[in-house]
């Protein structure tokens, strides 16, 4: 990865690296579950100083030691900052101009990983809602 740009979902913030990447991982941890309200996160673990942001940029204060940035506009999570990396912001891999040019090196904090992960590749899959996912005949719940 030579050069990565993003953006949050309305455009307002966006932000650009041009090296300084240092890993690029899965997190199953809860408090990025909660954050994200996702099973998981993918991020890409880039030297602060390296990355350009434009735009506002609305700050949460996680816990003591943590601050995860998002746009004021549209809720876009942007990224995630903590004292125990201080010289590694992790920006979401979600807002990627190109989600291509991810690829996770490696997932952490297994312990909280939702189980039903594992089973994803054994249910019905589909291109997009046409088909009405998950609906059983005569079920209400297909919604």
């Amino acid at each position: 990865m030579a050069r990565l740009t993003g953006r949050c979902m309305c455009g307002h913030v966006r932000w650009r690296c041009v090296d300084g990447f240092l890993r690029n991982l899965v997190c199953h941890c809860s408090d990025c579950q909660r954050a994200t309200s996702a099973p998981f996160t993918a991020f890409v673990g880039m030297h602060p100083k390296k990355v350009e942001w434009s735009g506002p940029i609305n700050h949460y204060a996680s816990s003591t030691h943590a601050t995860r940035g998002f746009c004021p506009a549209c809720g876009t999570r942007l990224y995630f900052k903590s004292d125990d990396w201080p010289d590694e912001i992790h920006v979401h891999a979600a807002t990627l101009d190109d989600p291509s040019l991810y690829k996770p090196d490696a997932q952490v904090v297994l312990r909280s990983k939702a189980q039903w992960l594992d089973e994803l590749g054994a249910i019905e899959a589909y291109q997009d809602f046409h088909e009405r996912p998950g609906a059983r005949a005569g079920s209400e719940t297909g919604r």
